[in-house]
């Protein structure tokens, strides 16, 4: 009784102002936004705690996956029943979904009736709960005369926390509110709700969707705002879910896109994690529920326990006299006697004091207006602290959304419903003006779910409807990209029917088989100083090689890169070769070299017939060159023609390579046994080292300025008779050339048409050489990204992609560059990098497009690099076959930027050849920088070093 005494004295010095003995009373409620900053900071770890599937088990956070993949997009449709379960009373609906039309213009149409559900359901036998869900719907269906001649799909909003695998299954993991019906906790409510309907009977339904009543909400609000992607209910219970990367949601295969977590926050604090902010009362509040120790933060700010938070504190403020003159009446002992409506009434602008001097007198107590305006005070402080509770959660999870996005600002609706912030006069403004101050960088709508959760769930079933449509749509329309084993094993047999084909004398053939007269790889021995010019795409290369005396020391080089414009590669071949010499001119003024008469090389990378190594007639222009009155003439001749017009230098042009042979030589200086180039890039190609006497095309005798001995036809075969005796011992040397096989032409007599896909076709329509090149079409770095831009404007055009907004960027041929490819297949960042490329150009995407244009560049750039797999396999497999090998080991050297930095090209590639060539062990070595030049310069040193012998 003295201590008593002694605090109602002390707090009688401040009877002339109530509010503030009931803020000292209360000063633990009170939380300040540092404090906030630290709730935030601890939820956001328990947010990660509950998402790894290390930690999840012991995660007070469950962060339980929905399998809600996405938001309304406005082109859902259909009719839905729709069930939900979570409070005392028990809703079926019917609703209609009208495709591309929002709420506000009539887009959904809800019939509702609402089923009480007896107190002595809530605790008795799950099974009876559900039977009188069943017996619900069913005297719906018949009420509404909805038709059973088709199988009526249904979405059940079941609001209570459920682990689920998949959208329509879930494991009760725990009742909470006044729930505690038996036999149903660890069991699939699905499953118990298809039993019920089975044994009501009369009825022909199909659950599509089971969604917590907070995913529900943010997908009603989302039907019409499209930055809705956080759900949050603030009723008799709390909770709140969010679309999360896919990423970082550890218990759900996949890494792309985004899910609902649902959070089931309202066991915050379960674990103590808020044990120093937990005052007496809410630990009394605890220890008379229903599940001492369990769903704390939602016994500090949910409806069912802020009245009873109230009346706690009133009752121990008049047990001390600081109330009522000390008075305490039975009413004012009972629990349960104050509720958050009275809370809410309390809390009114005008009627507030008037509404608290009504409860108190209902409850037999004799309120003075000091009394009033006290008590006023306490139901302002604990709904106060609610709101700034639920503000902290979610400025948590809106940080994180923002983190995982990598932005420095986040516009974003949150989707609200429950009965505190429905019918809480000051509880929507307190929270908005608390999660702004926390996050100003944040532009946080709050958007108020006026239909409830129930069309929210039918919603959710219309999306998943939707997502499976367009996933089956999109299927279709990539399948052709996707290559089954049959296909590419064709592949490989056409391939090496058209490099078989080529190396005849006689008959067309659409892979031409070019013999370069490069008759033997590097050895080391090469020595002496050689300029190599480079020309193969939107840059020509000049180098100084300078080989070292010694075997295989690494030689030194010096280059410069020179820009041809468009204007020049598709003028007049004299402009072309006129600006090749005067580059040559510029870097030998930057060497210092102009008097010197250097041997050189000259890396041409396109299709030439060559007679000799330092001859090439141009067959044909490839990518985007169509120079004139080039095509039929040596090239060597056009640029010494060029180098005499401009009269200032003068080289000795001892070879003319094709890029993928000066690859191939360049390697081969690495690693002896490297015989085969391949470039995948800008274009395609493949070279390797044949044996002489397969090159029909050059005849049967051959005496050249290169050094190949020619033999009469006996002689021959009496030396071919040796060396197969040779060769079997392991010592034989075959005569050999290098084959520029110019393969990217295969398909261009109709081989490839089984394969080649209706974007493709009109690809190469579009192209500068159409019905050429098919097989580098369908592969090289110059197309792939138009045959994707030809797919994303068709998944367009039949409304699976950006709404069905077709820009005039996506119309635009050559918009989408194959390094686009790379960097889509490379994000692994929540694909931002995916939708900022789109935004580039003009694109604006949600997450599902992201997804999508990520699975077409895979499709596109899959198919790339199995088809050169599958040519590598008969490249490979008739050099094995040529030398009578069981198995052979083979060096391949390459260069390109697709092979190089594109995430995924070299390894599809490399496996590919490897399941199609079981019996060749395949290495792939990539070219160093300026590999072409080095090479060129390594076939110059060659040639010079056979004149010399």
């Amino acid at each position: 009784m003295f201590v008593v005494h002694l605090v109602a004295s002390f707090f009688s010095k401040l009877q002339e102002d109530p509010t503030k003995k009931v803020d000292r009373f209360l000063y633990a409620m009170h939380l300040h936004d540092d404090q906030l900053s630290d709730i935030a900071a601890r939820f956001q770890a328990e947010l990660k705690k509950g998402l790894s599937v290390e930690s999840n088990a012991a995660a007070a956070v469950k962060m339980l996956p929905t399998h809600v993949r996405s938001t309304p997009d406005g082109s859902e449709k259909g009719q839905f029943l729709a069930l939900d379960l979570g409070g005392s009373r028990f809703k079926v609906l019917q609703v209609k979904v009208r495709e591309g039309m929002g709420m506000r213009r009539g887009g959904v149409e809800l019939v509702e009736k609402t089923y009480p559900v007896p107190k002595e359901l809530h605790i008795g036998r799950g099974t009876e709960l559900f039977d009188h869900v069943s017996e619900s719907l069913k005297d719906f269906i018949h009420e509404k005369n909805i038709s059973l001649e088709k199988k009526q799909p249904l979405a059940f909003t079941f609001s209570f926390p459920c682990e689920q695998a998949t959208l329509n299954q879930g494991l009760l993991l725990n009742w909470s509110k006044n729930f505690r019906a038996r036999g149903l906790q660890g069991k699939d409510v699905v499953q118990a709700l298809r039993g019920a309907i089975n044994k009501t009977g009369g009825m022909d339904v199909e659950v599509l969707a089971m969604v917590n009543d907070t995913v529900a909400t943010m997908m009603t609000c989302g039907f019409d705002d499209q930055y809705c992607e956080v759900g949050l209910i603030i009723g008799t219970g709390t909770n709140a879910c969010y679309m999360e990367e896919l990423r970082n949601v550890d218990l759900v295969e996949g890494d792309e896109g985004r899910m609902c977590v649902n959070t089931e926050w309202g066991a915050f604090g379960d674990d103590g994690a808020l044990k120093d902010y937990i005052t007496e009362f809410d630990r009394d509040v605890d220890a008379a529920s229903n599940n001492p120790g369990k769903q704390i933060l939602e016994k500090m700010v949910s409806g069912m326990y802020l009245g009873e938070l109230v009346r706690l504190v009133v009752l121990k403020m008049a047990k001390l006299g600081l109330l009522f003159e000390g008075h305490v009446s039975d009413a004012l002992r009972t629990k349960g006697t104050i509720t958050t409506e009275h809370v809410a009434a309390m809390e009114e602008y005008k009627n507030g004091l008037n509404n608290t001097r009504n409860l108190l007198v209902d409850l037999d107590l004799s309120p003075t207006p000091d009394d009033c305006v006290a008590v006023q005070h306490v139901s302002t402080i604990v709904s106060f602290r609610s709101s700034n509770l639920v503000a902290a959660g979610l400025a948590a999870i809106l940080t994180r959304i923002k983190q995982n996005r990598n932005l420095r600002t986040l516009r974003i609706s949150v989707g609200v419903d429950g009965t505190v912030y429905k019918m809480h006069p000051q509880y929507p403004k307190r929270l908005q003006k608390v999660v702004r101050r926390l996050l100003p960088e944040c532009h946080v709508r709050f958007v108020l779910s006026d239909s409830g959760s129930s069309k929210g769930a039918a919603l959710v079933s219309a999306v998943a409807q939707r997502l499976a449509l367009r996933r089956r749509q999109v299927d279709e329309t990539l399948s052709p990209f996707r290559l089954s084993q049959e296909q590419l094993q064709l592949v490989k047999t056409r391939m090496r029917a058209g490099l078989e084909a080529g190396l005849k004398s006689k008959g067309p053939s659409a892979i031409k088989m070019l013999p370069s007269f490069v008759y033997r790889t590097p050895d080391g021995t090469e020595y002496g100083q050689y300029l190599a010019l480079d020309l193969g795409g939107t840059n020509f290369r000049v180098l100084l090689v300078n080989f070292k005396q010694g075997l295989q020391q690494n030689p030194r080089l010096y280059h410069k890169i020179y820009t041809i414009p468009l204007g020049i590669m598709q003028g007049s071949g004299e402009e072309l070769f006129d600006h090749i010499a005067e580059c040559v001119s510029d870097f030998l003024d930057y060497m210092g070299m102009k008097n010197a008469r250097l041997p050189a090389g000259f890396t041409f990378s396109f299709p030439c017939k060559q007679t000799s190594i330092d001859t090439g007639t141009l067959v044909s222009w490839t990518k985007r060159f169509k120079a004139t009155d080039c095509e039929g003439h040596d090239v060597v001749n056009m640029l010494r023609e060029a180098i005499k017009r401009r009269n200032e230098f003068d080289l000795d042009i001892a070879a003319v390579v094709n890029d993928t042979v000066a690859t191939m030589m360049s390697c081969a200086f690495e690693d002896p046994q490297c015989e085969i180039g391949l470039i995948a890039g800008t274009g395609t190609n493949v070279c390797y080292m044949e044996e002489l006497k397969n090159i029909e095309k050059i005849g049967q005798k051959t005496g050249n300025k290169d050094g190949a001995e020619g033999t009469a036809e006996g002689e021959e075969d009496e030396q071919d008779d040796g060396r197969e005796r040779e060769r079997k011992e392991g010592h034989a040397e075959i005569p050999k050339m290098c084959i520029n096989t110019e393969w990217g032409g295969l398909g261009d007599d109709g081989s490839l048409d089984d394969i080649i896909t209706p974007y493709d076709t009109e690809v190469d329509q579009n192209s500068l050489n159409p019905g050429k090149q098919r097989f580098e079409k369908l592969t090289s770095g110059m197309y792939l990204g138009e045959v994707v831009r030809q797919v994303l404007l068709d998944l367009t055009r039949g409304s699976l992609l950006f709404r069905g907004h077709v820009t005039e960027a996506l119309k635009t041929p050559g918009i989408f560059q194959t390094k686009y490819l790379s960097h889509i297949e490379s994000d692994r960042l929540a694909l931002l990098q995916v939708r900022s490329i789109l935004q580039q150009l003009g694109l604006d995407s949600t997450c599902d497009d992201s997804i999508i244009v990520k699975e077409v560049c895979g499709a596109v750039s899959r198919r790339a690099a199995q088809l050169c797999g599958a040519g590598m396999a008969a490249v490979v497999d008739k050099i094995r076959e040529n030398r009578g090998l069981d198995h052979l080991n083979v060096t391949v050297g390459v260069d390109g930027t697709l092979y190089k930095l594109h995430p995924h090209f070299s390894s599809i590639l490399q496996e590919t050849a490897r399941i199609l060539a079981p019996q060749c062990n395949v290495t792939f070595l990539p070219s160093e920088e300026g590999g072409g030049g080095k090479g060129a310069a390594l076939i110059t040193a060659v040639a010079r070093q056979k004149l010399e012998m």
